[in-house]
């Protein structure tokens, strides 16, 4: 079996997402996986006897001496793929697989050569590579596994039989196929209008592709003379698509005989890319046994202590440090681990074991535990508020990965500890291993929480114990509660987003003359790009672009009825399935209870999911419809909103010092006629709501690092007016373009951002070569500060209010959290000391140069309540 390492790991760069495979050096390691993944797998499957795979050393090769165009056309190699591919050929060497390279020589000319010196000694060989050049080297002797659409996971094999049934011509004559279709992945043009269908006619007519060039002077028609005019082209083509078979190589078939893994390389190797769940299927694939990972699990997991709820509180009461537990969560929880370094215990769940614990559980004694919401939750609902919450070893891992944070308890066990999580295949209705039980993941938690205690820096700790272990208590919470919605509101809103949507698609189908999905790209493709000659959007790999971005454009530049109609159907539709979501997501006590997600950004910005809360459109009248539909539930008078104004303005201006800014906020002038003024150079009364909008679009863009041509674009005005603006405001406003160049330089150093309470956010590609990564990773880190630091004052005051209002044992509590603002269920008598808190707690949720605005509305449903 002989590969192209360079073809398959490209493609598996693609097919896997970078940002989920970075370790913590931040080395990209996607491209490394999916190869290795396939790579595994082949190996598996077909049990080769010899092996090895071939890489290109550069771009350049004999092909680019003969033709200097060839691949010309090809993007620049991604950096983060780069830096992939020596570390691929480490982990080879590992696996003791040759590696073969050889300058000027391209990798399917290596596959070519060891092919047919294979099939010549009575071997079979399996070609296994991406490019399709290598469809001429099949024979009985030679098969081809090909990458499908799906990926480098599947691959179609190709023998004769299969080649002449997908092509309709012998293998050996697929490069006469591409030497007049043309190549353009290799930047070969071929013969024009001449396609796949008209080639294989022409071959099958004249045998071959010599003897049809010889006699090109008898095709007729248009095609005829295309061919004439570029017979050069083609025999180039044919000339460069042709696999060298006699390249000079230090090793031979014989030569690539299977050998045994190095384990302990194998083993070093994977775990400076740690890919843990690999490790296990390199050694299974080649039939070895990870001796060591066997010895480390039967030597390091303790024994499970089952006990009675009497012993288990007994046992708790006597400990001094910090005991970490596990609760299995179900409406209640089933069953409960605890365990210190050295000891474990666990045992079910029912009311002797919850009258036992209760004392210990509500206490301040430590606890540590793992994504400890939902776990909260369940003791909540069985009538026990857990007390003494010191640690949460998920929250941790993100804090210190945002960008990549670990999922499990054994993403992190691994990262941190070098073990292995036990865990049960659930897959299996008969598991064939058994996972930790709850006394043993929680043994797990506690030596994670310590080793994730020695990597988080001081600050980034300080934020974990001081804002989001609060959070987390208050988000379980407002979880629990969940908030009143009516179905009725919903379903009377759907039906008449349904019934607008059908009238806009029979008007759309009026406009083109006939009935097609509006859903559907490729019919869309059809209508606006060949029947209605629209200008084209951006290439994909589906044809070109009908996404909103691609029309929005169009109909800048060329408007039509019909993109206005799919616009508003598309509106119709969405806003329809986000009412539905809704919907759906009622429970039985008429209320919605979405889960709030603490790990789901980067910038420490909560999301929530199931339903979605963050996705309802703000501040259009669809938006005002859905939000009446939340409401003021039984028992209850009012519903009371809050959120903070220009808070992300405010952060700027603290951040930055910028006097001007300052005392805008100071005065409490309107923030945007104030900079329009100094800005255009007139008095705050005579800025007209035109220059408004434009300084306002500037702020706020300056902040996510918004360019004079996105600011053109954006306010649709001249770039060179955009460009005049920015500079008028950094002319007024100095102190804030010093302070981004210099957030960016003092990130570029350290290599992350941090926010006013000391949240971090790497930025690796800040040092990137790739001109594209480096430019998007300094326009974010412009705003990491600032958002982040915004998402750190929410949750404060999320917290607090929520504190404050238990402990004057009120009635009213905060039902939701959606960007920056606050719903609260306020109890009947109870609103002037609520409005208090929230007043209070918000604008004093930071020590800012200037002060924090809260704005408050009242009403019977979120609606009404708006402010």
């Amino acid at each position: 079996m002989v590969v192209d390492g360079h073809s398959l790991a490209y493609r598996a760069f693609f097919a896997l997402p970078v940002e989920n495979f970075t370790t913590r050096d931040n080395q990209h390691t996607n491209a490394i996986y999916g190869f290795l993944s396939m790579f595994v797998n082949l190996i598996k499957a077909e049990q080769p006897t010899h092996l090895a795979v071939a890489f290109d050393t550069s771009r350049h090769s004999f092909r680019t001496d003969e033709y200097p165009e060839y691949k010309a056309t090809r993007s620049e190699t991604p950096s983060e793929f780069r830096g992939q591919i020596p570390l691929l050929q480490d982990c080879l060497a590992a696996m003791s697989v040759p590696v073969l390279t050889k300058e000027g020589i391209e990798a399917d000319d290596i596959l070519a050569t060891l092919s047919t010196q294979g099939s010549a000694l009575g071997y079979d060989v399996l070609v296994v590579s991406g490019d399709r050049d290598t469809i001429q080297l099949v024979n009985d002797e030679v098969t081809l596994l090909y990458p499908s659409v799906q990926g480098v996971s599947q691959l179609k094999r190709y023998d004769p039989a299969a080649v002449q049934e997908r092509y309709g011509v012998r293998p050996e004559q697929y490069s006469d196929i591409a030497a007049l279709v043309g190549e353009t992945s290799d930047n070969l043009p071929g013969v024009p209008k001449v396609g796949e269908k008209t080639a294989v006619k022409w071959l099958t007519q004249f045998g071959t592709l010599d003897e049809l060039l010889e006699r090109s002077g008898e095709i007729k028609g248009v095609v005829g003379g295309n061919l004439r005019d570029h017979i050069d082209d083609v025999r180039r083509n044919r000339k460069l698509n042709r696999l060298l078979t006699d390249v000079e190589l230090p090793v031979g078939p014989a030569d690539l005989a299977v050998a045994p893994i190095d384990a302990q390389a194998v083993r070093d190797i994977f775990a400076r890319l740690e890919f843990r769940t690999l490790l296990p299927r390199v050694f299974d694939a080649v039939g070895a046994h990870d001796e060591d990972a066997e010895t480390a699990a039967s030597v390091d997991l303790p024994e499970a202590v089952q006990a009675a709820a009497a012993d288990i509180a007994s046992w708790l009461a006597s400990q001094q440090d910090e005991v970490a537990l596990t609760l299995v969560p179900g409406a209640r929880p089933t069953r409960i681990g605890v365990a210190t370094a050295t000891e474990l215990r666990e045992g079910d769940w029912n009311e002797e074991m919850a009258d036992a614990l209760r004392t210990w559980l509500e206490s301040d004694a430590p606890k540590a535990l793992h994504d400890a919401k939902p776990q909260v939750k369940a003791l909540t609902a069985a009538g026990i508020r857990l007390g003494g919450l010191a640690y949460d070893t998920s929250l941790a891992g993100w804090l210190l990965r945002p960008s990549f944070p670990d999922k499990t308890l054994g993403d992190l066990v691994e990262r941190y500890l070098g073990e292995k999580l036990p865990e049960s295949d659930p897959s299996q209705l008969v598991p064939e291993t058994d996972g930790a039980t709850p006394s043993q993941e929680a043994w797990f938690t506690l030596r994670t929480a310590h080793a994730l205690r020695d990597e988080l820096p001081e600050s980034v700790a300080t934020v974990l114990t001081d804002i989001e272990l609060p959070t987390l208590l208050t988000l379980a919470d407002m979880e629990t509660a969940g908030v009143a919605v009516s179905h009725e509101v919903l379903s009377t809103f759907s039906a008449e987003l349904g019934a607008r949507a059908e009238g806009i698609a029979q008007d759309a189908y009026v406009t083109i003359g006939r009935e097609v999905n509006l859903g559907s790209p490729k019919q869309l493709q059809e209508v606006l790009f060949e029947e209605l000659q629209l200008p084209k959007t951006r290439k994909t790999k589906t044809g070109y672009s009908t996404d909103a971005a691609s029309l929005a454009d169009i109909q800048e530049k060329s408007p039509h009825i019909f993109l206005e109609q799919l616009s508003q159907h598309r509106e119709a539709t969405k806003l329809r399935q986000i009412i539905e979501s809704l919907d759906t997501a009622i429970r039985d006590d008429h209320r919605i209870h979405t889960t709030y997600v603490q790990t789901g950004s980067q910038t420490g910005r909560l999301s929530s999911t199931d339903p979605n809360l963050q996705n309802i459109p703000v501040r259009t009248e669809e938006s005002r419809r859905i939000r009446s539909a939340f409401e003021v539930g039984e028992g209850y008078e009012t519903l009371l909103t809050a959120d903070y104004s220009q808070i992300e303005m405010r952060i700027m201006a603290h951040l930055s010092g910028d006097e001007g800014l300052i005392e805008a906020f100071n005065s409490g002038e309107d923030l945007h006629r104030f900079v329009g003024a100094r800005v255009f150079g007139v008095e705050p009364s005579e800025v007209t709501p035109a220059m408004r909008t434009k300084v306002k679009a500037m702020s706020y863009g300056l902040v996510y690092g918004l360019s004079a041509f996105g600011l053109s674009k954006q306010l649709r005005i001249e770039q060179s007016e955009a460009k005049g603006l920015m500079t008028e405001y950094f002319a007024r406003f100095g102190a804030v373009r010093d302070y981004l160049r210099a957030s960016v330089m003092a990130a570029k150093e350290v290599g992350y951002t941090e926010t006013i309470f000391g949240r971090r956010r790497p930025f690796p590609d800040l040092s990137s070569p790739n001109r594209v990564l480096r430019e998007n990773a300094e326009r974010a880190a412009l705003n990491a500060p600032i958002q982040g630091s915004a998402a750190d004052i929410m949750k404060i005051a999320l917290f607090r209010i929520h504190d404050d209002l238990r402990a004057a044992d009120l009635s009213s509590r905060v039902l939701l959290q959606i960007h920056d603002e606050l719903v609260v269920e306020v109890a009947a008598g109870e609103w002037d000391a609520v409005e208090g808190i929230v007043r209070d707690r918000m604008g004093g949720a930071a020590d800012l140069s200037v002060p924090l605005d809260v704005q408050v509305g009242r009403g019977r449903d979120w609606n009404e309540a708006a402010h």
